[in-house]
């Protein structure tokens, strides 16, 4: 016997529509689209035709709760809360572009006097100096010099 579902999704006519063109594009998020296909999968469209989530689970190769979390989160605001992220919270970036550029420029720069190059402490150092960040890591420094694949040499 089929296990009652604690979260039905029952979407209306036009919605179900715009899902089915949504993943038929794939110019979203793969997560989105995946979403969608599950919200597609558990919908039962007026037709009583709906599948379980251990059969949706297995159908779209995603983890049962997967399938779960997506039905409660239509449940809880609708088609657009179920394909979409809330933000998340977090610490706020310690370098934005400008102090990136700032941090770059100066890695270019000649290095101090009595250095033949930049480490990343010197690096982390003249920055908070120089008011390019307030206080920055040195894993910052590292990461955005990465991501510019500038090299301290």
């Amino acid at each position: 016997m089929a296990r009652r579902q604690k979260y039905k999704v029952e979407l209306p006519e036009q919605e179900h529509e715009r899902l089915k063109r949504f993943v038929k594009t794939g110019k979203a998020k793969a997560r989105e689209i995946l979403r969608a296909r599950i919200l597609l999968a558990a919908d039962s469209g007026g037709n009583g035709k709906r599948e379980s989530d251990p059969q949706i689970a297995k159908e779209l190769d995603v983890c049962l709760r997967t399938v779960a979390a997506t039905r409660e989160r239509y449940a809880a605001g609708g088609v657009e809360r179920a394909l979409k992220d809330l933000p998340r919270s977090g610490q706020p970036r310690r370098l934005d572009g400008r102090g990136e550029a700032k941090l770059s420029a100066l890695a270019c720069s000649q290095p101090p006097e009595g250095r033949d190059r930049w480490t990343i402490q010197l690096l982390t150092d003249r920055a908070v100096e120089l008011g390019i960040a307030e206080r920055v890591g040195r894993e910052t420094v590292r990461v955005t010099l990465k991501k510019t694949n500038l090299s301290r040499g």
